[in-house]
């Protein structure tokens, strides 16, 4: 009898046991809190860079010829005409320089004359064989030789001529002389610049960008332009150069804006200051902690709000300094985790702590 007590017993007692370890085995998965926020495109100001405008086309004038400027009729600020003399040097050694060829040639040409007159003599002695024959190709090549020293001669004060002419400097374009190198007086050497010339109707914007921009820095972005001390005035324009290294100190690359139609006040020298376009300034960017990298490919953990649970989805995206400018795969509004993703699986029960900052 107490042995079958005992059988009881022990079986009740199992029963117990197995029937706890399936109530716990049953037992609902804790909300695991989560650090999440909301993908949105930054609020702040779009502003990129300060610069100033410059002509897309300037030039440096100079001298080919060494020489001391006696006139620089232009300053800072005038306009010139396509033509215009701007800038002269003494002509005084280009002048001896020229007389002197030209005497040359003269003397050359008489040469050559009194050598055509000795091979016409000799040509008629031999006739009557009052000369030789070595004395009759003597003066052919002494006429030959004549000849070739006038040719010589001739580009010799052809070249003194044209040196004659760089004593002037003219505008090549028609601009507004934006610089000044050499005053009157001064000895200026050959490709020194004595007069920079731009084209004041082709103005661009000059900045420099860091890596930080909020969009692909590539040509053809667009931007809006505006002058620092009157912001109200704007213009649009886009990318055309790009500087191919960024600075090794600010690590800032140049950027070139071309602008449509920009309005007088607009002046090169101008300061202003770029700002993407609406559209471009509208980038979703993400913490690097919130980027789960997986076979090569990027993810994030986002949460459905109504359901308390988590889904595993892929985005695309170009990794920053600070975490992954979105590209693709994610919309606006979204919530998603930004710390303990890789502890995460999905389905799981989560329920919101604290919003992070974009």
């Amino acid at each position: 009898m107490k042995r079958q007590v005992m059988m009881i017993a022990g079986t009740l007692a199992a029963a117990s046991l197995l029937t706890g370890c399936q109530q716990e085995t049953n037992a609902p998965e804790p909300v695991r809190p989560v650090l999440s926020m909301v993908a949105k495109p930054n609020s702040g100001d779009s502003t990129v860079a300060v610069g100033v405008v410059e002509p897309r086309y300037k030039t440096n004038l100079g001298f080919r010829v060494l020489g001391r400027l006696t006139s620089r009729p232009v300053y800072v600020g005038d306009i010139v005409s396509e033509g215009q003399i701007i800038a002269t040097i003494d002509t005084t050694a280009l002048d001896l320089a020229v007389r002197a060829a030209k005497a040359q040639l003269a003397k050359a040409e008489a040469q050559l004359a009194t050598a055509k007159a000795t091979e016409e003599r000799q040509r008629t002695l031999i006739t009557s064989d009052a000369t030789t024959r070595q004395t009759l190709d003597n003066a052919e090549q002494a006429r030959a030789g004549a000849e070739a020293s006038v040719a010589q001669e001739q580009t010799n004060l052809t070249k003194a001529i044209e040196q004659l002419g760089y004593a002037q400097i003219k505008a090549d374009f028609g601009g507004v002389v934006t610089a000044v190198g050499a005053e009157v007086g001064q000895v200026v050497s050959p490709g020194q610049t004595v007069v920079t010339l731009a084209r004041p109707d082709i103005r661009e914007a000059v900045v420099d960008i860091g890596e930080d921009l909020p969009a692909p820095l590539e040509v053809g972005l667009p931007f809006t332009v505006s002058l620092q001390l009157l912001p109200a005035v704007q213009v649009e324009g886009s990318i055309r150069e790009i500087a191919p290294q960024a600075d090794a100190v600010t690590r800032l690359r140049r950027v070139r804006i071309a602008l449509d139609n920009p309005p007088e006040s607009f002046r090169l020298g101008a300061t202003v200051t770029a700002k993407l376009g609406k559209d471009q300034s509208k980038v979703l960017r993400l913490p690097a902690s919130a980027v789960l990298a997986r076979d090569g490919a990027d993810f994030v953990w986002v949460v459905d709000q109504s359901a308390g649970t988590v889904s595993l989805q892929k985005i695309d995206g170009v990794a920053e300094q600070a975490g992954i400018r979105v590209t693709g795969g994610l919309a606006e509004g979204t919530r998603v985790v930004t710390a303990g993703i890789h502890s995460l699986k999905p389905g799981q029960h989560v329920r919101i702590q604290q919003d992070q900052e974009p």
